[in-house]
């Protein structure tokens, strides 16, 4: 059993996170000592490098929830799959916004000379919202 900063260290989780975690029911609450500070287990510990590592893939908080308790159940495969699928077709769609976005700021930056009085880039965003 270790106090919090370890658990933080231990699991990648800042200790802000991981009391939020803990308030939203994401993982469960730790024991307590007498002196009432939190110690974790292994198990929790587990919980807590679980969740960052969905957090990292980009997982919204409840799809890495689903996806822990999925990682308990037999014959959950299909279900992570899916729900892996979903979140695949999701961050493949933010990358072709960011190649758009990118195309676009490559195209106005380009635009841009020093010494001018007026900004090409400026106008342009501008003359966007008329």
């Amino acid at each position: 059993m270790v106090a919090i900063g370890e658990a933080s260290r231990l699991s990648g989780v800042s200790i802000e996170a991981i009391r939020y975690y803990e308030r939203a029911g994401i993982v469960a609450k730790p024991a307590r000592t007498a002196a009432g500070r939190r110690v974790y287990s292994e198990a929790g510990i587990a919980a807590l490098r679980f969740i960052k590592r969905c957090r990292d893939l980009g997982f919204s908080i409840e799809a890495s929830v689903a996806l822990r308790s999925l990682a308990t159940e037999p014959a959950s495969c299909g279900t992570a799959e899916e729900l892996g699928r979903r979140h695949l077709a999701e961050v493949r769609g933010k990358i072709e916004h960011l190649r758009h976005m990118e195309a676009a700021l490559t195209e106005l930056t380009a635009n841009c000379a020093e010494g001018r009085t007026d900004c090409p880039m400026l106008r342009s965003i501008a003359e966007a919202d008329a």
